[in-house]
Protein backbone atom coordinates (compact mmCIF):
# COMPACT_ATOMS: atom_id res chain seq x y z
CA UNK A 1 0.00 0.00 0.00
CA UNK A 2 2.41 1.98 0.73
CA UNK A 3 4.44 1.83 -2.32
CA UNK A 4 0.75 2.48 -4.15
CA UNK A 5 0.93 5.51 -2.40
CA UNK A 6 4.39 6.57 -3.20
CA UNK A 7 3.87 5.14 -6.86
CA UNK A 8 0.46 7.36 -7.56
CA UNK A 9 2.25 10.80 -5.69
CA UNK A 10 5.39 10.54 -8.29
CA UNK A 11 2.98 10.16 -10.89
CA UNK A 12 0.76 12.95 -10.65
CA UNK A 13 3.50 15.06 -10.29
CA UNK A 14 5.65 13.39 -13.26
CA UNK A 15 2.30 13.71 -15.54
CA UNK A 16 1.78 17.65 -14.54
CA UNK A 17 5.38 18.33 -14.82
CA UNK A 18 5.22 16.99 -18.15
CA UNK A 19 1.79 18.48 -19.16
CA UNK A 20 2.10 22.03 -17.40
CA UNK A 21 5.91 22.44 -19.41
CA UNK A 22 4.25 22.00 -22.79
CA UNK A 23 1.80 25.23 -22.39
CA UNK A 24 4.78 27.19 -22.05
CA UNK A 25 8.13 27.14 -24.53
CA UNK A 26 10.58 28.30 -22.21
CA UNK A 27 8.91 25.27 -19.69
CA UNK A 28 9.57 22.82 -22.08
CA UNK A 29 12.83 23.41 -22.97
CA UNK A 30 14.18 23.88 -19.67
CA UNK A 31 12.42 20.95 -18.28
CA UNK A 32 13.28 18.29 -21.22
CA UNK A 33 17.19 19.76 -21.60
CA UNK A 34 16.80 18.63 -17.74
CA UNK A 35 15.72 15.17 -18.74
CA UNK A 36 18.11 14.61 -21.38
CA UNK A 37 20.77 15.33 -19.14
CA UNK A 38 19.33 13.43 -16.30
CA UNK A 39 18.41 10.10 -18.23
CA UNK A 40 22.22 10.21 -20.04
CA UNK A 41 23.75 10.16 -16.86
CA UNK A 42 21.73 7.03 -15.45
CA UNK A 43 22.68 5.69 -18.90
CA UNK A 44 26.51 6.56 -18.87
CA UNK A 45 26.54 5.25 -15.13
CA UNK A 46 24.84 2.22 -16.42
CA UNK A 47 26.71 0.97 -19.08
CA UNK A 48 30.17 2.31 -17.31
CA UNK A 49 29.43 -1.24 -14.72
CA UNK A 50 30.10 -3.12 -17.75
CA UNK A 51 33.72 -4.84 -17.87
CA UNK A 52 36.06 -2.83 -20.13
CA UNK A 53 33.74 0.47 -20.46
CA UNK A 54 34.65 3.84 -19.01
CA UNK A 55 32.26 6.26 -20.53
CA UNK A 56 32.88 10.26 -19.92
CA UNK A 57 29.32 10.32 -17.78
CA UNK A 58 29.64 13.73 -17.50
CA UNK A 59 30.89 15.52 -20.92
CA UNK A 60 28.13 12.76 -22.44
CA UNK A 61 25.67 14.33 -20.27
CA UNK A 62 26.53 17.71 -21.21
CA UNK A 63 27.12 17.00 -24.79
CA UNK A 64 23.43 15.64 -24.95
CA UNK A 65 22.06 18.81 -22.85
CA UNK A 66 24.10 20.96 -25.64
CA UNK A 67 22.56 18.92 -28.80
CA UNK A 68 18.74 19.60 -27.15
CA UNK A 69 19.31 22.80 -26.95
CA UNK A 70 21.10 23.67 -30.01
CA UNK A 71 17.87 21.96 -32.11
CA UNK A 72 15.95 24.04 -29.79
CA UNK A 73 17.45 27.23 -30.80
CA UNK A 74 17.45 25.79 -34.59
CA UNK A 75 13.88 24.49 -34.70
CA UNK A 76 12.43 28.02 -33.27
CA UNK A 77 14.40 29.84 -36.98
CA UNK A 78 16.71 31.30 -34.20
CA UNK A 79 20.07 30.07 -36.21
CA UNK A 80 19.49 29.71 -39.48
CA UNK A 81 22.96 29.08 -40.00
CA UNK A 82 22.90 26.03 -37.62
CA UNK A 83 25.80 27.75 -35.25
CA UNK A 84 24.04 25.98 -32.24
CA UNK A 85 25.43 22.87 -33.20
CA UNK A 86 29.00 23.97 -33.08
CA UNK A 87 29.29 22.94 -29.23
CA UNK A 88 27.78 20.06 -29.60
CA UNK A 89 29.73 18.72 -32.33
CA UNK A 90 33.18 20.13 -30.27
CA UNK A 91 32.01 18.35 -27.66
CA UNK A 92 31.53 14.77 -29.55
CA UNK A 93 34.77 15.48 -31.39
CA UNK A 94 36.99 16.23 -27.95
CA UNK A 95 35.01 12.87 -26.24
CA UNK A 96 36.25 10.53 -29.76
CA UNK A 97 40.07 12.44 -30.05
CA UNK A 98 40.00 11.66 -26.21
CA UNK A 99 39.53 8.65 -26.45
CA UNK A 100 43.01 8.19 -28.52
CA UNK A 101 44.95 9.03 -25.42
CA UNK A 102 42.88 7.14 -22.62
CA UNK A 103 44.92 4.09 -23.28
CA UNK A 104 41.35 1.57 -22.38
CA UNK A 105 41.23 -1.46 -22.74
CA UNK A 106 38.08 -1.37 -25.63
CA UNK A 107 37.93 1.98 -26.80
CA UNK A 108 35.84 1.07 -29.61
CA UNK A 109 33.24 0.15 -26.68
CA UNK A 110 33.50 3.22 -25.13
CA UNK A 111 33.01 5.06 -28.79
CA UNK A 112 29.58 2.89 -29.37
CA UNK A 113 28.20 3.34 -25.74
CA UNK A 114 29.19 7.21 -26.49
CA UNK A 115 27.31 7.56 -29.51
CA UNK A 116 24.46 5.80 -28.31
CA UNK A 117 23.97 8.06 -25.31
CA UNK A 118 23.66 10.75 -28.03
CA UNK A 119 21.39 9.03 -30.66
CA UNK A 120 19.51 6.50 -28.40
CA UNK A 121 18.95 9.48 -25.47
CA UNK A 122 19.63 12.90 -26.85
CA UNK A 123 18.36 13.02 -30.37
CA UNK A 124 14.71 11.88 -29.43
CA UNK A 125 14.34 14.30 -26.99
CA UNK A 126 15.64 16.89 -29.26
CA UNK A 127 13.00 16.03 -31.77
CA UNK A 128 10.30 17.24 -29.12
CA UNK A 129 11.92 20.67 -30.59
CA UNK A 130 10.62 20.34 -34.22
CA UNK A 131 6.95 18.73 -32.89
CA UNK A 132 6.74 22.30 -30.30
CA UNK A 133 8.28 24.41 -32.89
CA UNK A 134 7.83 23.71 -36.86
CA UNK A 135 4.64 22.33 -36.26
CA UNK A 136 2.77 25.29 -35.07
CA UNK A 137 0.28 26.00 -38.14
CA UNK A 138 -2.40 25.27 -35.56
CA UNK A 139 -4.09 26.95 -32.85
CA UNK A 140 -2.44 24.61 -30.37
CA UNK A 141 0.60 23.96 -30.96
CA UNK A 142 1.22 22.53 -27.59
CA UNK A 143 -0.97 20.03 -28.68
CA UNK A 144 1.33 18.20 -31.02
CA UNK A 145 4.16 16.54 -28.36
CA UNK A 146 2.01 16.69 -25.22
CA UNK A 147 -0.50 13.83 -27.53
CA UNK A 148 2.62 11.60 -27.88
CA UNK A 149 3.16 11.49 -24.48
CA UNK A 150 -0.78 10.97 -23.68
CA UNK A 151 -0.92 8.31 -26.33
CA UNK A 152 1.69 6.56 -24.29
CA UNK A 153 0.18 6.98 -21.08
CA UNK A 154 -3.37 5.39 -22.78
CA UNK A 155 -1.35 2.82 -24.14
CA UNK A 156 0.49 1.88 -21.03
CA UNK A 157 -2.97 1.88 -18.95
CA UNK A 158 -5.18 -0.01 -21.45
CA UNK A 159 -2.18 -2.80 -22.37
CA UNK A 160 -2.05 -3.22 -18.17
CA UNK A 161 -5.67 -3.75 -17.79
CA UNK A 162 -6.72 -6.01 -20.86
CA UNK A 163 -3.26 -7.75 -20.64
CA UNK A 164 -4.16 -8.81 -16.92
CA UNK A 165 -7.86 -9.66 -17.93
CA UNK A 166 -7.21 -11.43 -21.41
CA UNK A 167 -3.92 -11.87 -21.42
CA UNK A 168 -2.64 -15.21 -22.62
CA UNK A 169 -0.22 -14.95 -25.47
CA UNK A 170 3.32 -13.13 -24.55
CA UNK A 171 4.52 -10.64 -26.54
CA UNK A 172 7.88 -10.90 -26.32
CA UNK A 173 8.60 -13.86 -23.73
CA UNK A 174 12.46 -13.35 -23.85
CA UNK A 175 12.72 -9.58 -22.82
CA UNK A 176 9.75 -8.77 -21.29
CA UNK A 177 7.44 -12.26 -20.08
CA UNK A 178 4.56 -9.75 -18.77
CA UNK A 179 3.89 -8.19 -22.21
CA UNK A 180 0.89 -10.50 -23.89
CA UNK A 181 -0.55 -9.81 -27.50
CA UNK A 182 -4.04 -8.90 -26.10
CA UNK A 183 -2.38 -6.53 -24.06
CA UNK A 184 -1.19 -4.75 -27.14
CA UNK A 185 -3.66 -4.89 -28.97
CA UNK A 186 -6.11 -3.73 -26.52
CA UNK A 187 -3.97 -0.58 -26.12
CA UNK A 188 -3.63 0.17 -29.08
CA UNK A 189 -7.80 0.62 -29.15
CA UNK A 190 -7.65 2.74 -26.35
CA UNK A 191 -5.52 4.99 -28.39
CA UNK A 192 -7.70 5.03 -31.28
CA UNK A 193 -10.34 6.04 -28.88
CA UNK A 194 -8.49 8.87 -27.55
CA UNK A 195 -6.91 9.88 -30.92
CA UNK A 196 -10.83 10.20 -31.64
CA UNK A 197 -11.71 12.06 -29.14
CA UNK A 198 -8.77 14.59 -29.37
CA UNK A 199 -9.70 14.91 -32.93
CA UNK A 200 -13.68 15.15 -32.12
CA UNK A 201 -13.09 17.91 -29.35
CA UNK A 202 -11.23 20.21 -31.13
CA UNK A 203 -12.90 20.11 -34.12
CA UNK A 204 -16.13 20.69 -32.22
CA UNK A 205 -14.80 23.39 -30.56
CA UNK A 206 -13.22 25.08 -33.91
CA UNK A 207 -9.77 24.72 -33.02
CA UNK A 208 -7.50 24.08 -36.35
CA UNK A 209 -4.92 21.01 -35.60
CA UNK A 210 -3.95 20.68 -39.16
CA UNK A 211 -4.54 16.91 -38.78
CA UNK A 212 -7.73 14.67 -39.98
CA UNK A 213 -9.55 12.40 -37.92
CA UNK A 214 -7.37 9.51 -39.55
CA UNK A 215 -4.75 11.25 -39.92
CA UNK A 216 -4.96 11.29 -35.60
CA UNK A 217 -5.46 8.02 -35.51
CA UNK A 218 -2.87 7.29 -37.75
CA UNK A 219 -0.66 9.04 -34.86
CA UNK A 220 -1.78 7.22 -32.60
CA UNK A 221 -1.00 3.77 -33.83
CA UNK A 222 2.51 5.18 -34.86
CA UNK A 223 2.73 5.78 -31.25
CA UNK A 224 1.15 2.43 -29.79
CA UNK A 225 4.14 0.18 -32.19
CA UNK A 226 7.09 2.14 -32.13
CA UNK A 227 6.24 2.98 -28.16
CA UNK A 228 6.24 -0.48 -27.15
CA UNK A 229 9.34 -1.44 -29.49
CA UNK A 230 10.93 1.31 -27.39
CA UNK A 231 9.92 -0.61 -24.04
CA UNK A 232 11.07 -3.87 -25.15
CA UNK A 233 14.53 -2.38 -26.19
CA UNK A 234 15.07 -0.73 -22.64
CA UNK A 235 14.19 -4.11 -21.61
CA UNK A 236 16.43 -5.71 -23.29
CA UNK A 237 19.23 -3.37 -22.05
CA UNK A 238 18.31 -4.44 -18.53
CA UNK A 239 18.19 -7.89 -19.18
CA UNK A 240 21.46 -7.41 -20.39
CA UNK A 241 23.32 -5.53 -17.84
CA UNK A 242 20.89 -8.03 -14.84
CA UNK A 243 19.35 -5.15 -13.55
CA UNK A 244 15.43 -4.74 -12.46
CA UNK A 245 15.08 -0.35 -12.87
CA UNK A 246 17.36 1.76 -14.32
CA UNK A 247 17.45 3.61 -10.61
CA UNK A 248 15.77 5.19 -8.18
CA UNK A 249 15.31 9.00 -9.36
CA UNK A 250 11.33 9.19 -9.69
CA UNK A 251 10.64 7.05 -5.82
CA UNK A 252 7.89 3.75 -7.00
CA UNK A 253 8.83 4.23 -11.27
CA UNK A 254 12.67 3.23 -11.29
CA UNK A 255 14.72 5.38 -12.86
CA UNK A 256 14.53 8.02 -16.33
CA UNK A 257 15.41 5.20 -18.82
CA UNK A 258 12.41 3.09 -17.05
CA UNK A 259 9.99 6.45 -17.35
CA UNK A 260 10.74 7.56 -21.28
CA UNK A 261 12.10 4.44 -22.71
CA UNK A 262 8.84 4.19 -24.77
CA UNK A 263 9.21 7.87 -25.87
CA UNK A 264 12.37 7.26 -27.00
CA UNK A 265 11.30 5.46 -30.13
CA UNK A 266 7.97 6.93 -30.42
CA UNK A 267 9.01 11.02 -30.56
CA UNK A 268 11.37 10.39 -33.83
CA UNK A 269 8.92 7.75 -35.74
CA UNK A 270 5.95 10.75 -34.82
CA UNK A 271 8.35 13.22 -36.40
CA UNK A 272 9.10 11.34 -39.44
CA UNK A 273 5.17 10.10 -39.53
CA UNK A 274 4.21 13.74 -39.51
CA UNK A 275 7.11 15.33 -42.09
CA UNK A 276 5.73 12.19 -44.27
CA UNK A 277 2.13 13.85 -44.32
CA UNK A 278 3.58 17.31 -45.20
CA UNK A 279 5.23 15.84 -48.38
CA UNK A 280 1.82 13.98 -49.82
Amino acid sequence: MNNFIVRTITGIIFVTAIVVSFLNPVAMVFLFSLVTGMTIWEFAGLVNGRENVQINQFICSVAGVLFFLAMAVHARGLDTLNLAFIPWLATIIYLIVAELYMKAKDPIANWAYTMMSQLYIALPFSLLNILAFQFTNSDVPWLLPLSVFIFLWVNDSGAYCTGSLLGRHKLFPRVSPGKSWEGSIGGGVFVLIAAWLISYITTSKGIVTNLTTLQWMGMGLVVVVFGTWGDLVESLFKRTLGIKDSGNVLPGHGGMLDRFDSSLLAIPAVVVYLFTLALL
